[in-house]
């Protein structure tokens, strides 16, 4: 009886406890005062040393609690991951009641990845050993984390304390969520950034949230539309109030492929949530409201990942993305190659071993040939002048990148498993040898045998690491030349070409490295000279432009027929001007420089950095220099450099320094520009927009450099002068360099020195 008695008693009394405790819980004033004021009265009840309660931050995916030291209370963030105790009981929602903390066997149990971390042990001279961590849960969502350290009394946690500390948590889950529903009731509205900063009133507020309601648009969209605030500080107001990053839409982001797989765009426009990238296993989603629990629910039942980072954007925002992801941009140019999603959908999930070459998905499977032609049409409809395959080694995924402006940029990835498949496909396309790894092949394809799109790709294969293939492909739109009034040429220099082209006979070179735009400049030179009168001839490898009136020959190398055939053929089909594609070797310029002393005008393209330099880079070669120098007119040297966004680059008043750093760059008489440092001199630098990717940059320019073969030169070039004095020469003749010119339109505000600096040489 009297044993009876006093466990009743002793369940009198924890009940008393108990409910002294959840009345105190239930009375403070927020989740703050739950943290700092309750500890004490926590580890009576317990009989335990130390106690920590964490509460969720879902926007950092942390935990985090406050405790006092002196008069300020600090706080401690722990992330939700199984590398810690708190925060494997946050990720998993398991109780963890561990006898020993410092026994690595006990953990490894558990879970082979759980540690206990004995810094702060180390550092304050406690000894942490046994640990009680419960998780503390309303409705399903996970709120905070109950953590008792080491009983008093030296022995475990037992079966009544963790029936105890279970029924506290309840009691806790309640009043934080109550707490944080509150909070949530007393925040500023979502708008109150643009009343607390002056740029609209309530009113306006009022007034764009019932314009919404009536339209079914978005608030912040009506406040992008009819009252002009930008998608800038939209995204701004957002990030502050959901205390999270804003995503933007971006017509080039990066399709997350394999997120999407499975799924349906009708599915997240229901939701109005989209995974937008995976990033070292970090993915990030952007919600219209990222504190809406049950969206988060969602989101966590389909992409079945712990580390996930909610985002924010605009609704409208969102459904472009979502359109963009699973439409693309070339929905208008082919219709049934489908979306990203559907493609990756048809592919046959793999084993975890990587296959061979003889297992995985076959080539022309179906799902293959739309992706490769998806590739392709978005690649055009983007601008791109290259697609990259690269395969990555191992299991990592295959990634492809196109070249816009002169900039990669990422378009896709793709699983490993599919990488043998995609490689194979471009070879048969390209018609080259499929079983051939170990070295590099070179093809093209003839996109219109395979899709509505009259393209052309030069076709290169390399192999590399992890035997592995890289595939690099050329975009060769057939087009129509440029006039040569807009090749973004001086006055001055656009004379003096203009006159080198309308001799009778003689070789001007346009020079420049790969993808610099020498071609275009040709094909603009003889759209010129091209009159019924005149007989032009051109070999060329691909034939890129075609125009009305040349007789273009495509050269195939792997035949015999080679530039320095066709242009021995040239000669005996009466020319009046041949152009070659391009002078690759010393039989090539020879031939070139004897057409051009007996009557004709050759024109022709060559890799050199400068129009100086292609002087002794030919005569190096083995050319007659007296022979040379009769034949030259000039050596054109260009680039391609990006050119600031019309719709957003910002003009700014530049700093002396970096005025006088151009004027140091130029290495010339700068004055004659007509620029000089003064209150009105502006430059301009990037900003981003929509319209160029956020870049801040769209399309390009060319910059120019003409060496004019006067007298001067043609005797430097009989004394084979070194490249100093040549470019000395040249200057004193006229000649602008390609940094000069480059600065000139940096002054213009086409450009900025940064991309100047890129492609030339100081």
């Amino acid at each position: 009886m009297a044993i009876g008695k006093k466990t009743l008693e002793e369940q009198l009394e924890y009940q008393k406890k108990l409910n002294d405790i959840t009345n105190k819980i239930h009375s403070a004033k927020d989740t703050n005062d739950i943290l700092l004021k309750l500890q004490g009265d926590l580890l009576n009840f317990f009989d335990a040393d130390r106690l920590t309660i964490y509460v969720v931050d879902t926007a950092k995916r942390e935990i985090y609690s406050k405790i006092k030291t002196g008069d300020e209370p600090i706080e401690i963030r722990v992330p939700i991951s199984k590398k810690s105790l708190a925060g494997y009981c946050a990720a998993t929602g398991k109780l963890l009641n561990i006898k020993d903390v410092r026994n690595a066997n006990e953990l490894q149990c558990i879970d082979p990845s759980l540690t206990f971390d004995l810094n702060w042990d180390k550092k304050t001279g406690y000894c942490t050993k046994q640990m009680l961590v419960v998780p503390v849960v309303y409705d399903r969502y996970l709120l905070g984390i109950i953590q008792l350290i080491n009983k008093k009394t030296g022995e475990c946690f037992n079966q009544t304390d963790q029936s105890a500390v279970m029924d506290i948590s309840k009691v806790l889950g309640i009043a934080i969520f109550k707490n944080q529903k509150a909070a949530q009731a007393a925040k500023p509205g979502k708008f109150q950034f643009l009343i607390s900063n002056g740029i609209l009133t309530e009113t306006d507020i009022n007034e764009a949230i019932k314009r919404a309601t009536k339209t079914g648009k978005s608030t912040e969209a009506i406040l992008m539309s009819d009252f002009k605030i930008s998608k800038e500080v939209i995204g701004t107001l957002l990030s502050e109030y959901y205390k999270t990053r804003f995503v933007p839409y971006d017509e080039n982001m990066v399709i997350p492929g394999a997120l999407l797989k499975d799924l349906k765009p009708g599915f997240f426009k229901t939701h109005v949530f989209v995974p937008v990238s995976d990033e070292g296993g970090n993915i990030a989603v952007a919600m219209e409201n990222p504190e809406y629990l049950p969206a988060r629910d969602v989101i966590k039942r389909v992409i079945q990942k712990k580390d996930l980072e909610y985002c924010v954007s605009t609704r409208e925002d969102i459904y472009n993305m979502i359109d963009h992801f699973f439409v693309g941009s070339g929905k208008e140019i082919i219709t049934d190659s489908g979306s990203i999603e559907d493609i990756l959908g048809q592919l046959q999930s793999e084993d975890d071993d990587e296959p061979d070459e003889t297992e995985g998905v076959a080539e022309d499977d179906r799902a293959i040939v739309q992706l490769i032609n998806k590739m392709i049409i978005d690649g055009y409809a983007r601008k791109a002048s290259d697609i990259h395959v690269e395969p990555r080694p191992g299991k990592k995924n295959t990634v492809i990148r196109f070249r816009i402006d002169g900039a990669c940029q990422v378009y896709q990835t793709i699983p490993y498993t599919f990488k043998r498949a995609i490689i194979s496909r471009l070879k048969i396309m390209s018609e080259l040898d499929i079983s051939e790894r170990r070295k590099p092949q070179d093809g093209k394809i003839r996109f219109k045998k395979y899709a509505p799109l009259d393209i052309e790709l030069r076709v290169a294969t390399i192999p590399t690491a992890g035997n592995n293939e890289d595939v690099v492909l050329r975009i060769l739109a057939a087009g129509k030349p440029l006039p040569l009034e807009k090749m973004g040429m001086s006055d001055q220099s656009h004379k003096s070409f203009v006159e080198m082209i309308s001799q009778p006979y003689g070789i001007v070179l346009v020079v420049g490295p790969t993808g610099s735009g020498k071609t275009t400049t040709l094909h603009a030179a003889m759209a010129h000279i091209n009159k019924p009168e005149t007989k032009i001839w051109t070999a060329e490898d691909p034939v890129e432009i075609t125009q009305e009136g040349l007789r273009q020959v495509q050269v195939i190398p792997k035949i015999g027929f080679n530039f320095a055939t066709a242009m021995r053929a040239f000669l005996r089909a009466d020319p009046d001007v041949i152009m070659v594609g391009e002078m690759r070797d010393k039989e090539t310029v020879s031939m070139g420089i004897e057409a051009s002393l007996t009557g004709h005008l050759v024109m022709s393209t060559l890799h050199t950095n400068s129009a100086p330099e292609t002087i002794t880079r030919l005569l190096d070669m083995g050319m007659d220099p007296f022979n040379f120098a009769d034949a030259l007119l000039g050596v054109l040297a260009q680039r391609l450099v990006r050119t600031l966004c019309k719709d957003c680059k910002e003009p700014y008043h530049p700093e002396k320094n970096e005025f006088d750093g151009l004027v140091r760059a130029y290495e010339g008489d700068f004055n004659q520009l007509g620029f000089s440092y003064n209150d009105d001199f502006v430059l301009h630098k990037p900003k981003g927009c929509s319209k160029c990717g956020h870049t801040g940059y769209a399309g390009r320019t060319a910059i120019h450099e003409l060496l004019v073969g006067t007298d001067d030169i043609k005797g430097m070039v009989q004394n084979r002068s070194k490249v100093k004095d040549l470019k000395d020469q040249a200057i004193k003749d006229g000649m602008t360099t390609l940094m000069q010119e480059g600065i000139r339109k940096v002054c213009l505000g086409l450009t900025d020195f940064s991309q100047v600096r890129r492609v030339c040489m100081q």
